[in-house]
């Protein structure tokens, strides 16, 4: 679930930052669009970690 989840994350961030673009500005993805996502999906994986002290 937490892959699935920082995987969304990731393509989010491409969806939301290509979607704005002009048809003219030309097709494709940049590559700090790419690292962007990359660093999102990162955070998200690395916020859902589950905690070591869980209530018992």
């Amino acid at each position: 679930m937490r892959s699935a989840v920082a995987v969304l994350a990731g393509l989010a961030v491409i969806y939301f930052g290509t979607s704005g673009r002009d048809p003219e500005d030309g097709e494709g993805i940049s590559g700090g669009l790419v690292v962007l996502a990359l660093l999102a999906a990162l955070l998200v994986w690395h916020l859902t970690k589950p905690g070591g002290n869980a209530a018992k």
